[in-house]
Parts: C-alpha cells; structure tokens; sequence
C-alpha cells in the first residue's frame, strides 16, 4: 500500500487515466541496459534514458544506441543517438552505454568486443547525434560508467567479475593509467557480474550491477555500498530481480536515479524467449535513512498509475505488459502472449478496479485449445473468471465473454493459469479487458 501511495503522489499532477510505464517503450526500440540521468533542460529537470538496442534474438545488442526523455515520467520521446558507423576503428556492435554532462558538452561512453572496447563520443545535445567516437586507452573491458564527485573529479567504473575504476582527465575523454584500481568490487565478494553505475547519496558511495546472487545468474540488481569512491565496499544485496519476465531471462542492467524527489530503478526484462529483446522497466524505490535500498519487485504499472481494466480491446497491448511469465508462455513482438501451453501462467500488476465489473473479455487465437482460469491474486484463490478455448487454426482472432464471480474492486493483480494438451500451443492471447 505505501508503494501505491507514492506512485500515486508522484503522479498527482498527470492527467487522469495516464498510460502505464512498463515496459517503458512498449512499442518502440528494444531499448536495453538502461543508464538514467537527469540534467536541467530550458530550466526543468529532465530525466535521460541512454541505452544499447537488441534487433536480434539471436545476439546481444546491435550497432545502434537510442536515448529517450521526460519530464514527468508518462510521455517520452527520443531516438537513435548514436551509431558503430560513428567509430572509425570499430564496427562491431554496440554494449551498455553511459552518457556525462560537463561544461555544456555531453559525452556519451561506449564499449564494444574486439581491440579498444571502451570509448568516447561528444555531442553539445543530450539526444546527440554523437560523433567523434575515440578509444579510452587503459580500459580493457566493457560497461562503463561515469560518475562526477562533489569536488569536480570525474571518475570511470568498468569491467566484468571484477570493477575497475580510475580517475577521469580533464577532457573527459581519457583516464588516468596510473589511477587504475581493479578489484573495486568482485563476483567472489559482492556476486559483481558486469553493468555497473555509480553514484553519491548523503555522503554515501553506491555502487548498482549485475547481481549473481540468485541461481548464479546475473538476473538481478544489487548494490555496494562505500564511504570512499574507490571503496572498500561492502555487498548491500538485491533491488530488483527480473527473473520470471521470459523463460529464458538471463541477464539484467540497469541504473538508479533521483528524479523530483522520487527515487527510481530503471532495469530490462526479455521477450520473445530470448535471452535478448529487451525491454526498459522502471520501478519507484526508496532509499531508507540507514542507506539501504529495499528489494521491489516487477510490475505492469512501472511509474504509471495502475492500469485501467475496462479499456476497449486492443486500445492498450496489455498482454505485453505481464511481469511475470512463468512455464513456456513468451511474450512475442506483437506483445501477445504466444507460445502458451499446459500449466504455464501469467500476472498483470496491478489495475484498479474502481467498480466491480459483472464480465470480463478476452481476445484469443487458439491452436489446441483449452482453459483460461483467471485470478485476482497472486496466489490462487478464487477464481475471478473462466474461459474455455476451442481449438483453431492459430491465425484466426476471436472474441469470448466470461461472467465475473465475486466482487473485484479495489487495486488488484490479474493471474491467468492456462491448462491443454501437454506440449501443445494452446493458443495466443492478444488483449483482454472488463465491463
């Protein structure tokens, strides 16, 4: 409930019925390994999502990045702001990014496989375009991060299974080697993977990344924490863990960020049961007054009021906006549920229920057909509704109705629990709504 009130104190001041954020760009780019920043635009802050851009299930990343803003965390917009064909020493794709603002230029940090996989591009815009893009010598590893302390010193964070880090020089496109410290934070010690962010609060140094605390994968985002820049640091534990988003989820990235006194998480889930596609998620956090970061966990809402329920069929993809997927059950690029099959299942959360609605609508593609048992919990209970799916062509679209037992009111979550033919598509799931 104290999580509700905040999302909605924050978005008081938004027109009613705003759309819900996650993911945040739910029809446009892959955007993945989200670095937030926020700088003061025409005398209001802004909020910046920099960020790499999946265009293949078959591999990470690509040769483009794209940058998205806002200004109250509902509308965004932004675009390609870099590209591979900007570097003149390497093509290969691009990795997380982190974009740093000094003395009006914005300087955006790359890293890419092969030779000199760390860089630099300039830009007097925050949207770019980029250009220029020069190695960083000395930093042999990918994921940068870029961090400006309270006296002016820019400092670089860097690497895999063990952080590095060394002071920035004064044009910001270079480090200095003898600086260098590696071992900033370890897998061995702080289940350090990759995709690491820094920054200050009340005097405190953090330190986000890939955390491979839980079933040795780097599926969630944890923290360290230090009273010294370059640490020691010790292990805080884990913000947020995208597992449950696709059956082959594998890896998170992400970044935290104060933006009008609220406190975010930004991180990335799959899609298309990849272990790419990915897809920029944010969740309001809280940092408490001893420094630690409570665990949140996914939603559909994101920043965004809870969803609305009772939205016309395919006015709003919801189906794509499901944070938890468990079993088969994918969601594809049509931001359908695809692929579902026996005893797989599904959770929306939250929307809210201002009045109870007497039936529910679903729009489906069968395949082999079957049933759809929906719930208002997380857990199973009572069942809200029912739906039996004939079996079909698996192209053909069609529109059933079900009765509503019970009265749902309030701010819920929505489970659907499919059952069929052991490995059988059962069917697709393209939007549903009440009434």
């Amino acid at each position: 409930m104290k999580r509700i009130l905040t999302m909605m104190a924050a978005c008081l001041a938004m027109a009613a019925g705003a759309a819900a954020q996650n993911p945040i760009f739910l029809n446009k780019a892959y955007n993945s390994d989200p670095q937030a920043r926020v700088w003061t635009i025409d005398g209001k802050p802004v909020l910046f999502v920099y960020g790499s851009r999946d265009e293949n299930p078959s591999y990470y990343c690509s040769g483009k990045y794209d940058v998205f803003s806002t200004e109250d965390m509902i509308h965004w917009k932004g675009g390609e702001s870099f590209s591979s064909r900007d570097i003149p020493y390497n093509d290969e794709v691009l990795y997380a990014p982190d974009c740093i603002e000094k003395d009006g230029k914005y300087y955006l940090f790359y890293s890419q496989p092969g030779p000199n996989p760390e860089g630099t591009a300039v830009a007097d815009s925050p949207y770019g375009p980029f250009k220029d893009g020069k190695p960083v010598e000395h930093a042999n590893q990918i994921d940068p991060s870029v961090f400006i302390d309270d006296d002016g010193q820019a400092w670089m964070f860097w690497g895999q299974f063990s952080a590095k880090c060394a002071k920035l020089n004064p044009d910001m496109r270079s480090i200095d080697p003898s600086t260098i410290k590696d071992g900033i934070i370890t897998e061995a010690e702080h289940h350090f993977h990759e995709g690491i962010q820094a920054f200050k609060h009340n005097g405190t140094y953090y330190l986000t990344f890939a955390d491979i605390s839980r079933r040795g994968m780097p599926t969630c985002i944890g923290y360290a924490t230090s009273d010294c820049v370059t640490g020691p640091y010790k292990y805080r534990g884990v913000i947020i863990d995208n597992f449950g988003c696709d059956p082959a989820v594998w890896n998170n990235h992400g970044s935290v960020v104060c933006f009008k006194d609220q406190w975010y998480v930004f991180y990335h889930r799959s899609s298309w049961g990849s272990n790419t596609m990915r897809k920029s998620c944010v969740e309001p956090i809280e940092i408490l007054p001893d420094g630690t970061i409570p665990e949140v966990e996914m939603t559909s809402t994101g920043a965004g009021m809870p969803l609305d329920p009772y939205l016309a069929l395919g006015s709003d993809p919801v189906a794509g906006r499901a944070c938890y997927l468990m079993g088969h059950v994918r969601i594809d690029s049509s931001n359908r549920l695809a692929e579902i099959r026996d005893n797989d299942s599904a959770a929306w959360r939250d929307f809210d229920f201002k009045e109870g609605p007497r039936k529910m609508i679903i729009s489906v593609c069968p395949q082999a057909g079957g049933t759809i048992d929906v719930f208002s919990e997380y857990m199973y209970g009572g069942t809200v509704a029912s739906f039996k799916i004939p079996e079909g062509d698996g192209k053909t679209f069609i529109t059933l109705e079900a009765k509503v037992n019970g009265n749902l009111s309030g701010i819920k979550p929505i489970r659907m629990r499919f059952h069929g033919d052991d490995d059988k598509n059962l069917f697709t799931i393209n939007s549903f709504r009440f009434e």
